[in-house]
C-alpha cells in the first residue's frame, strides 16, 4: 500500500501534532507500507485558501500514485475544495487525522464563523477519520451532525525516555520555591500569559518558572511576554530555555514540582501524559481533550482558560500542601503507565487504512478505470 501524508512544512516540526504524524508514518513503515510525505508551504490563511485553485498543488497530489491519502486536518484551508476533485476524478480514499479543530480555538467572532464554515466543508470532503482522542471525535461528529467512519488512536505514552520511579520521599522533603514547568511552543493558545499572571499573584519567593518551547513560532507574542516580565521585575523568577530535545525535556520534568500548561484549547495534550509519567501533578485548560488525560482533583486540575485567579488558587494549593502534590503525582504516574504505547495505539489505525485501500481497489489505475474493468457493471 502506498500512502501519502499531507502536511504543512516539515514533519520534524516540534509540536504535539507533528509528533503524532511522525509516529504514524513510523507505524506504517514498520508494517511494511510505503509512505510519501506531501508537504505544502505554510503561509497566511488567505494564501492557503488559494491552494484549492492551484494546478500545481493539484498535480503534486494527483501525481503521487497513491492507494490512499492521509491528511493532517490542520491542512484543511488548502484542501476543502480540492478534495472533492481528488475523490471525484481519482476515486482516491482520503482520511483525515484530526488533532483538534481550528474553529474550536478562540478567535474573533466573524473570523471564527468563517473558519467554521471552511472547516466544515473540509470535514464533509473526506471519507474517514483518525482521531487523537474521544473528545475530538465527539466535536467532529457534532459539527457534522452525524456519526462518521473512523477510529480513535490516542497518542502513546512512550515518546520521552522511560521515566524511572520517582523518589517520592525525597520529593516530600523538598524545600524552597515551587518549581513550575511550562512545556509548549510559545503561542497565545497555550496560555503562558495566563500562567504568568497567576504566578504574579503568589509571593515571589515561593515559586520559580521554567519555560520550555520554541520562541520562534510567534515572536510578537514572545516580545509581549518579555516586556510584561520586565515591567514587573520578574526576570530572576523565570527561565526561558527555548525548544529542547526529548531527553532534556525529561530532565526538566524530573526536577520540577508541577507542570502547568493552561491552554485555551487542546485536542488531547500529549505533554500532560508525559509529565504524569514523571510523577508530576498537572494543571491543564478545562476546554477540549485535556480531560481525556487529566482527572480533576486526582491527577491534577482543570482550570478555565484566561482565568489567572482560578489558576493561582490551584498553584497555591500545590504550593502549601506537598502531600497533595505527591498523591497527585502517584495517581498520574499510574494513569500514564496504564496508557497504551504508540505501537499499541496506532496498530489498529494501520489496519483500518489497509481495509479502506483494499475496498477502494488494488491500484490507482484500477480505481480510475470504468467499473466494468474491475469485474463489475458500468453505471
Amino acid at each position: 500500500m502506498r500512502v501519502g501524508l499531507v502536511i504543512y512544512g516539515s514533519l520534524d516540526t516540534l509540536s504535539g501534532g507533528y509528533l503524532y504524524d511522525r509516529r504514524f508514518v513510523e507505524a506504517l513503515q514498520r508494517a511494511g507500507e510505503e509512505v510519501e510525505v506531501l508537504s505544502l508551504p505554510l503561509r497566511r490563511y488567505g494564501r492557503l485558501l488559494l491552494d484549492n485553485l492551484s494546478p500545481r498543488v493539484a498535480r503534486r497530489l494527483r501525481g503521487a500514485g497513491l492507494d490512499l491519502m492521509v491528511q493532517d486536518e490542520l491542512n484543511h484551508p488548502s484542501l476543502f475544495l480540492l478534495n472533492r476533485r481528488l475523490r471525484r476524478q481519482d476515486g482516491l480514499p482520503i482520511v483525515s487525522i484530526v488533532h483538534h479543530l481550528r474553529s474550536s480555538e478562540p478567535h474573533p467572532r466573524p473570523l471564527r464563523a468563517f473558519y467554521r464554515w471552511v472547516e466544515g466543508r473540509y470535514l464533509e470532503s473526506v471519507q474517514a477519520f483518525i482521531f487523537n482522542g474521544p473528545t475530538t471525535r465527539r466535536v467532529v461528529e457534532r459539527r457534522l451532525g452525524r456519526p462518521v467512519e473512523g477510529l480513535v488512536a490516542v497518542p502513546g505514552r512512550d515518546h520521552l525516555p522511560p521515566p524511572p520511579e520517582p523518589d517520592w520521599a525525597a520529593r516530600a522533603r523538598r524545600q524552597g520555591p515551587l518549581r513550575v514547568l511550562f512545556v509548549a511552543n510559545l503561542i497565545p493558545r497555550k496560555g503562558l500569559h495566563t500562567l504568568l499572571a497567576a504566578l504574579d499573584r503568589l509571593p515571589r519567593d515561593r515559586w520559580r518558572l521554567t519555560v520550555v518551547g520554541s520562541l520562534e513560532v510567534d515572536r510578537d507574542y514572545v516580545r509581549r511576554l518579555r516586556r510584561w516580565i520586565r515591567a514587573r521585575n520578574l526576570e530572576d523568577q523565570i527561565r526561558f530555555l527555548g525548544a529542547l530535545p526529548g531527553a532534556q525535556v525529561a530532565r526538566q520534568m524530573e526536577s520540577a514540582d508541577v507542570l502547568a500548561v493552561p491552554s485555551a484549547y487542546e485536542g488531547f495534550g500529549i505533554v500532560y501524559l508525559e509529565a504524569m509519567g514523571h510523577g508530576l501533578p498537572v494543571i491543564a485548560g478545562a476546554h477540549g481533550g485535556a480531560r481525556d488525560v487529566v482527572e480533576e482533583g486526582v491527577t491534577g486540575y482543570l482550570v478555565p482558560p484566561e482565568d489567572p485567579a482560578a489558576l493561582a488558587g490551584r498553584l497555591q494549593a500545590l504550593l502549601s500542601e506537598p502531600e497533595r502534590r505527591i498523591a497527585m503525582g502517584r495517581a498520574g504516574r499510574a494513569r500514564s503507565l496504564a496508557h497504551p504505547t504508540w505501537a499499541e495505539s496506532l496498530a489498529p489505525a494501520v489496519a483500518f487504512l489497509r481495509g479502506l485501500a483494499a475496498a477502494a481497489g488494488s491500484s490507482p489505475q484500477e480505481r480510475r478505470a470504468p467499473s466494468r474493468l474491475r469485474g463489475g457493471q458500468t453505471r
